[in-house]
């Protein structure tokens, strides 16, 4: 039996601590923090039922809370390396074996998880220097324990704490975050097209306080990682291939190269609830995916994307061939939690079809299944049409009044109307709609507000005169083709979730 209490074991946990405290205080939050693809392994075993249940009942705290027993599997994989060193040590007869060891041994393991060399020094530093500093007490007799030997071990567990304290305050700093503006990858005149497009969403925005405006200040993240991947643009590549007539592969400036354009998009997550908030909008800049589709001839009928992470999407392709594969959100290069350096955009379709940090566009004959549709989700068809209404934005006026507010999005087949109920749906009356966004502007062009937004979200207000105390307050939307939102509510789980989103308003 283990004795976990044994001055070895002490020692173990310390250095199996210590290696990934440093590992994050060197890597961060990148994928060269050892216990980053530790969790890719075990989020791709979770089986489906069980993510689908987290991610309709935790929401945001699944990732998270599933990430936590990673880290600590990882540290324990540490642990008993260290112990293996200490075992070494305590054989040798060279001086400071176990301390080698340790080293080694942790940076061998953090190389294996993460193909990152130097970073890897984190994780075997300290283990080195734990056991370095405690291997001569291994050459004294068990039983003849010291209190010299104990203020050693609290001093040594001072030490770890104090040191991941570090780490993690340093570590917090290291995102890989790309914060540049628009013009530092294309031009100043895309820049300017970008800022000019930026304040004509923000002059179509409704003057409703508290209600997020057209271009959205906190767009939403979903994707299948615990700590984002983060590609370099020096390294990375795009490639098209399957069945095409010519395969291409484009490193950045050769996207870069090509011709560009600036479009309104929103997007919505697959497992966004009626009430959630999985919902934004953002103006992009990127490459028609056309333009690349007619180079490389396709000859297929779906398409797979592959992203950096292991991630993969496929669906039809005359999904894809309207979209855009996008360099730049809103003035700005495009972010790492965003998709850094691509991210393609497949008009009026669910979340996970826009893949992020894409590096492989396959086109297939056949359909295959992607990442969520081996777990169940069936996301990668059109979002359902949904109006959306949050507490925040019910505001009692000065007058008496009432005011609601929301936004409502249907995809590319836009919104007809808004419907509000103050009875619990016995009666409807029409909000008022913001000014849709304009249509696409190719980067070069002239200023001009032309056309109408084929992706774009809307928002809406509505005022009432309260006659009762208590108002059951009903939503409804109309997509363009002339379909209603359907009243009857569905999980997200596997198709998106239905419904209309009600609450009870106070006078």
């Amino acid at each position: 039996m283990i004795d976990v209490r044994s001055p070895a074991w002490v020692v173990s946990g310390l250095a199996g601590a210590g290696a990934v405290a440093g590992s994050f205080g060197l890597g961060g939050r990148t994928p060269r923090f050892v216990a980053a693809p530790a969790y890719g392994v075990f989020r791709d075993a979770m089986p489906g039922a069980l993510m689908a249940w987290a991610i309709e009942h935790l929401g945001t705290l699944a990732k998270p809370l599933s990430f936590l027993p990673v880290v600590v599997l990882t540290v324990l994989a540490f642990v008993l390396l260290a112990r293996a060193a200490v075992t070494a040590g305590r054989t040798s007869r060279v001086p400071y074996t176990g301390a080698v060891a340790a080293g080694a041994f942790s940076w061998l393991l953090a190389v294996v998880l993460t193909g990152a060399m130097v970073a890897s020094l984190g994780a075997a530093v300290p283990p080195l220097v734990v056991l370095a500093a405690t291997e001569r007490r291994w050459r004294v007799p068990s039983d003849r324990p010291t209190q010299q030997s104990r203020r050693s071990v609290l001093a040594a567990v001072g030490a770890l704490v104090g040191f991941t304290g570090l780490s993690l305050a340093r570590g917090w700093t290291i995102t890989g975050a790309r914060q540049g503006p628009l013009s530092a990858i294309l031009d100043e005149e895309a820049q300017r097209e970008a800022d000019w497009l930026l304040a004509l969403a923000e002059d179509r925005s409704l003057d409703v306080g508290g209600l997020e405006p057209l271009v959205s200040e906190d767009f939403y993240k979903v994707d299948i990682n615990a700590v984002k991947p983060d590609p370099t643009a020096e390294r990375w590549s795009l490639s098209v291939t399957g069945a095409v007539e010519d395969s291409l592969e484009l490193d950045y400036e050769d996207l870069l190269s090509m011709p560009m354009e600036h479009r309104f998009v929103t997007l919505r997550c697959v497992s966004d609830n009626v009430d959630g908030r999985q919902l934004d909008g953002a103006l992009w800049t990127g490459v028609p995916v056309a333009d690349l589709l007619e180079r490389a001839g396709v000859e297929g009928d779906y398409v797979m994307l592959r992203a950096v992470d292991g991630y993969h999407v496929g669906f039809p392709l005359s999904a894809l061939e309207p979209g855009l594969l996008a360099v730049g959100m809103n003035g700005r290069i495009l972010p790492r939690g965003h998709g850094f350096p691509v991210r393609a955009l497949a008009p009026g379709h669910w979340g996970e079809t826009n893949g992020k940090w894409l590096e492989e566009i396959e086109v297939l004959e056949d359909e295959e299944k992607g990442y969520w549709e081996k777990k169940g989700w069936h996301g990668t068809g059109p979002v359902n049409t949904i109006a959306k209404l949050y507490e925040e934005n019910v505001t009692h006026l000065d007058d008496g009044r009432i005011r609601l507010a929301g936004h409502a999005y249907a995809g590319t087949r836009g919104i007809a109307r808004v419907e509000v109920s103050v009875d619990g749906g016995e009666s409807w009356e029409e909000a008022d709609l913001s000014e849709r966004l304009p249509g696409r502007l190719p980067v070069g062009a002239d200023l001009e507000a032309s056309g109408i937004a084929a992706d774009a979200w809307q928002q809406w207000v509505y005022h009432f005169e309260p006659t009762q105390d208590e108002h059951e307050v009903v939503v409804r939307a109309t997509d363009g083709e002339g379909t209603v939102q359907p009243r009857e509510h569905s999980r997200p789980f596997p198709r998106g979730a239905t419904g209309w989103v009600s609450l009870t308003v106070q006078r």
